[in-house]
């Protein structure tokens, strides 16, 4: 990103000239990110969504990549830019480490991350924005964390469980009555599966499990082992069971009052 800079700024995301645009302008945007955290690592998941105005553009997009070894990003915002974005913050990291030898702290990640957003602001403004979702294992720390960044490249650690994009509201309300300490892996797959439901159920921008296409969310676990990406067989099982008990109780699990 340095050498882009001062060789060829212009070749950067955010530094690209549009021509004159009246009102916003339409492209494809990604949805909903959740994240949780668990004894031992951090599951980071999102839908398969990505709208247009109130035109469903892609129904299979991707929208959780790993960023290295032992971290993942999701995407909210313009798909196309965010997509972008990932593989330079993936490229930046993979050149850190074969420069220095080491991989670069998850914190470091996290503001390198928050750097490139930034640098993305103009085409913000422009209705062009990217909200990503950062979550990784801590080497130093041993334990999962989570960040999650607004448009200007401001920095927030998130704890037990974060969301961004269009459902993000509901979705966060779900994990807020489900999340619990001590949950182990496999719970925390399925929890961010409810509230993928859930943020579907309620935004019409997040799309829910398509069994007809065999569509499912993407769920990603990063723990003390690295980055492992749950087969479809597995997500599909979680999401198969998620929904046959929501044909018994529509509304999903219910939380204790006290």
């Amino acid at each position: 990103m340095d050498f882009l800079s001062e060789h060829q700024p212009e070749m950067l995301p955010g530094n690209r000239q549009l021509p004159p645009t009246q009102g916003v302008i339409e492209a494809p945007h990604g949805t909903t990110i959740v994240a949780v955290t668990f004894p031992g690592g951090v599951v980071l998941a999102g839908d398969r969504r990505a709208t247009m105005g109130n035109i469903i553009a892609q129904r299979d997009i991707e929208k959780v990549f790993p960023a290295d070894e032992y971290s993942a990003v999701g995407i909210a915002g313009t798909a196309g830019l965010a997509v972008e974005m990932v593989k330079l913050f993936q490229l930046e990291l993979e050149h850190f480490e074969k420069v220095e030898g080491a991989q670069l702290s998850l914190e470091g990640k996290a503001n390198r991350l928050s750097t490139m957003i930034r640098s993305n602001l103009g085409m913000a403004m422009q209705g062009l924005a990217v909200v990503p979702l950062f979550a990784g294992y801590d080497l130093d720390r041993e334990k999962g964390r989570i960040f999650s960044y607004d448009v200007t490249g401001g920095r927030s650690e998130e704890h037990n469980f974060a969301a961004t994009g269009s459902g993000s509201i509901f979705a966060r309300g779900a994990m807020k009555k489900l999340f619990r300490d001590d949950l182990t892996e496999e719970q925390a797959t399925t929890l961010v599966v409810q509230a993928l439901y859930d943020a579907a159920d309620d935004d019409s921008a997040t799309g829910g499990p398509d069994v007809a296409r065999r569509i499912y969310p993407i769920i990603t676990v990063i723990t003390e082992d690295g980055f492992r990406r749950v087969t479809e067989e597995e997500s599909s099982g979680i999401a198969r069971a998620v929904l046959q008990k929501r044909l018994e109780e529509p509304d999903g699990p219910k939380a204790a009052l006290l």
